[in-house]
């Protein structure tokens, strides 16, 4: 089949562009590079995505929440010795009501046995007694006698009485202040417990951000620069420990060049003004042990039933330690040792 050619030579029977079709392709083209660079730009599975907080920030935030949970701490602590007094109030007016009630059954029984004796020789009994007796007055001073009795036995029942309802009154009250306290304490550990998880989370942010290309600590020795959070000597000390690592392990080394594990201790507290002895025993007994929920940068983390290795927190369950011979002074992770307990040297 043949074909003839239009006047720009193209066959006629091919599908010819209507007029106009050129710059509707270009403005298609446009519009579809366009759609392709919002896309690429865009963030895939987020409209918007937030952006990640600055190391600033989080370190921030971490210190405000590290503050809360001081906070709490000592309003649990006050609530604690609150708890306390009562329950010592309740264990008093216990003893009180102990004693009260024996006491009491001792004076009621005594009572008892005069109100009897009273029945048995009241009456016309009574009567016939005085009217048999050979000595009528000293009868009289006998009766005067057993009444007198009878009415001091009859007050002191009613003053046992008001003692023993003091009491159970007393220890009621204090049971119900138990309560009360216990109630605000569990409600603290609440919160602590959250905001303590919460630190860990923020921590756990900061310090990976703050790590980025530099490696993971506890593999391959680097140099890794991170933000110690606080201004107290625990924190300055816990920096200035820092600025130490990748020197060597020397056992008995307390720098500068080199240290042990209890050495580097010794060390960073010096430059705050602390003396500290250069034996792990030592130093466990050298300041408040505090729980591993507690720990804040600068505190000295203890490892192994005999104590013999230590550690300086910098947070985010991490601390810098000088850990054995052939290796240099670096960060590692809390939980790669068995933790054995923990001291605060200082704020």
């Amino acid at each position: 089949m043949k074909y003839t050619r239009n006047r720009e030579g193209k066959p006629a029977g091919a599908h010819a562009r209507p007029p106009g079709s050129r710059k509707a392709s270009t403005r298609l083209g446009v519009i579809a590079a366009t759609v392709a660079t919002l896309l690429f730009a865009i963030p895939v599975g987020s409209a918007v995505a937030d952006p990640k907080p600055s190391l600033k920030a989080l370190s921030k935030q971490a210190e405000e929440l590290h503050t809360q949970i001081e906070t709490l701490s000592e309003q649990y602590n006050g609530q604690r010795e609150k708890l306390k007094t009562a329950k010592k109030a309740v264990e008093a007016a216990q003893k009180t009501l102990a004693t009260s009630e024996s006491d009491f059954a001792a004076k009621r029984a005594k009572a008892s046995l005069l109100a009897q004796n009273a029945y048995m020789n009241g009456g016309l009994g009574h009567s016939l007694t005085f009217s048999s007796s050979d000595d009528p007055e000293s009868f009289l001073d006998r009766a005067a006698t057993t009444d007198a009795l009878e009415h001091q036995q009859g007050v002191e029942v009613n003053l046992v009485t008001a003692a023993r309802e003091a009491a159970e009154r007393a220890r009621t009250s204090a049971k119900t202040r138990i309560d009360e306290v216990q109630k605000i304490v569990d409600g603290l550990d609440t919160k602590r417990d959250k905001i303590t998880k919460l630190v860990a989370k923020v921590e756990s942010s900061l310090f990976k951000r703050a790590i980025g290309e530099a490696g993971r600590p506890g593999s391959r020795a680097v140099r890794v620069n991170l933000p110690v959070i606080g201004a107290g000597k625990a924190a300055i000390a816990a920096r200035w420990a820092l600025t130490q690592q990748l020197k060597p392990y020397v056992w008995g080394a307390e720098g500068p060049s080199s240290y042990d594990c209890s050495g580097l201790v010794m060390a960073a507290y010096q430059r705050v003004g602390i003396s500290l002895p250069h034996y792990t025993g030592d130093q466990w007994t050298a300041g408040r042990h505090i729980s591993k929920e507690e720990l804040r940068a600068g505190d000295l983390v203890f490892f192994y039933g005999d104590l013999h290795h230590v550690g300086i927190y910098i947070g985010g369950g991490m601390m810098v330690h000088a850990p054995q011979t052939g290796d240099v002074v670096r960060i590692a992770s809390i939980a790669r040792r068995p933790f054995a307990g923990a001291v605060r040297i200082a704020d």
